[in-house]
């Protein structure tokens, strides 16, 4: 079933309207059709709203609503990743997949070893692009939530933010000697309903001093094994792993 976003003044008593992009999508693309179901969120109540297209306008997809459900596919936790800046197409896969994965935030930062250096102009630009790809991704994994994409932050303003929530995460490479029991009793701790920040460094990895920063903020430093993962996989693997704790 496909699954689409609408903002909450357009689901009106039994009524749904679609429009904007999505309009176009739905009758010239995917050929939707009179009668047929669809499934719309509004991107805020955590609810799927179940409908059926009744007719179409110049600009606008007519649905009826036939059902409402709470949504189930969000994770437990609110799962804030505070992304280093990487190059290339890089961060557009952070977000896609991590959305997915069930991310509630994704906040692109500024680090030391980033390669990757955005002016205020381009940074807006990036911002709105990443925030596309967010809803398409949550689209696409049926997401009750469309999940926001911060504007760039540096690390100090990054870790300022983190500290009003409830714990805070850091993957670190150089903690890939320590045992996976300590990560193992720090994830399994991690309780519903809490926000947690997740930080992933750049490609060139944390600065000692962004380390030393993060600690006097009690982030926890956590391993993700032996070996070496790029800056693009290390969230998912957080995220896949707050999952299987929390999920199961």
């Amino acid at each position: 079933m496909y699954h689409f976003f609408v903002p909450p003044e357009n689901i009106r008593d039994k009524q749904i309207i679609i429009e904007g992009t999505d309009y176009n999508h739905i009758r010239n693309v995917l050929r939707l059709k009179a009668g047929e179901e669809i499934s719309v969120s509004n991107g805020i109540d955590g609810r799927d709203y179940r409908c059926g297209i009744v007719g179409f306008d110049d600009t606008s997809v007519i649905c009826e609503l036939r059902f409402i459900k709470e949504a189930d596919t969000e994770l437990p936790v609110r799962v804030h990743l505070f992304q280093g800046l990487a190059k290339g197409d890089k961060m557009e896969t952070v977000i896609q997949k991590t959305v997915e994965l069930g991310v509630y935030e994704v906040i692109p930062v500024e680090m030391e070893r980033c390669v990757v250096k955005l002016d205020a102009k381009k940074a807006s630009a990036k911002v709105a692009r990443y925030q596309g790809i967010a809803e398409a991704a949550a689209k696409q994994s049926r997401r009750a939530i469309v999940p926001g994409v911060h504007d760039v932050l540096d690390m100090k303003q990054a870790v300022e933010y983190a500290k009003s929530f409830d714990r805070i995460l850091v993957p670190y490479e150089l903690a890939a000697g320590e045992s996976f029991d300590k990560t193992r009793k720090i994830l399994e701790g991690v309780k519903g309903q809490e926000d947690v920040a997740v930080f992933i460094g750049p490609e060139g990895g944390f600065d000692d001093s962004e380390i030393e920063l993060l600690k006097s903020a009690k982030a926890e430093i956590i391993s993700l094994g032996k070996r070496i993962l790029r800056t693009e996989t290390a969230g998912m693997v957080v995220l896949s792993w707050l999952s299987l704790v929390l999920e199961i």
